[in-house]
Order: C-alpha cells, then structure tokens, then sequence
C-alpha cells in the first residue's frame, strides 16, 4: 500500500491535547493504517509574530486511498477539530498538511506534492527524519541535506 507523510500541527485550545487527539483520530481514517508518529515538537511559529508557540508532529500512514482522498480526509479532520482559516497563517487548533505520497509528484490547483515548502521547515524535517531516516523528497533529494537550511529555527523535542 502507498505511504502518505502528513504534518500535524497545533497553537490553541491545548495543542499537546489537540496533536495527541488528531494522531488517534488519524487511525479512523478508512481504508488506512497509522503506522508511525514522531515525538512532539515545540517550535516559533515562521514567519508569524504574536502567536503562541506550535506543537507539531509528522505521522506516516499506509493507504489505499488516492492522494486527493487522502486530503479530504485530513481536511474533515480539521474542521472536527474546529479548524477556521480566518486568514492566512492564521492561528490553529489543528492543521493537517500531506506531505508526501509515495515518490508522487502532484502539481494541481488543489494539491502539490510534495508539499512546496516542507523542506524550508525545521517543523517537518525533523519529526520526518525521526520516524523516515533515510526520507527521499522528490525533486530535492535527500530531506537530510535540507537541514542546513533550517538550522537557524529554533525546535525543541518534547519529552513524554
């Protein structure tokens, strides 16, 4: 079965809570299976100030459903969460992005894959590399090479 990556992230109502409820909510979706999550990370939000810091996680799901499907899916999620887009980097109870799906590449109006800036975010790759070491980012290599880039993001693991 294929693999989707998705980045939770979280900066109201409890985010520990929240990541902690979406990771369970994420062994719902159908035809899927949640095979890892990473550890919690606390991190600055990017390019945002005046918000609270972000919890953000990344799990790896086997699925047979398509990418499309895979992202209305998360979408639902969001909103049982009561995820609003009151405007752009808004802040969020809960946000759900696909990063990867397979070595797909998607270039659509509703979708791109892999997700355009996951390798510019400490947020993404470290708590990709933790759980997919050896991570291939499709038509940027290597995920391991990026983290010179974002070495200047403050991120912090979290401890159980």
């Amino acid at each position: 079965m294929p693999l989707a990556h998705v980045a939770l992230g979280a900066n109201l109502d409890d985010p520990v809570a929240q990541l902690h409820a979406a990771l369970q909510a994420l062994t719902g979706l159908p035809q899927s299976r949640l095979l890892r999550a990473s550890s919690l990370y606390r991190t600055v939000p990017v390019g945002i100030r005046g918000q609270p810091d972000f919890i953000n996680a990344v799990a790896v799901l086997e699925t047979n459903l398509t990418p499309q499907a895979v992202l209305a899916a998360l979408f639902a999620v969001e909103e049982q969460f009561g995820r609003r887009r009151d405007f752009h980097h808004a802040p969020r109870t809960l946000d759900l992005d696909l990063l990867l799906y397979d070595e797909q590449v998607i270039d659509s109006p509703q979708l791109r894959l892999p997700h355009p800036r996951m390798h510019l975010r400490a947020f993404v790759l470290a708590p990709l590399l933790e759980i997919t070491p050896h991570c291939r980012i499709p038509g940027r290599g290597l995920a391991t090479a990026w983290l010179p880039a974002v070495s200047m993001q403050h991120i912090e693991r979290l401890t159980a």
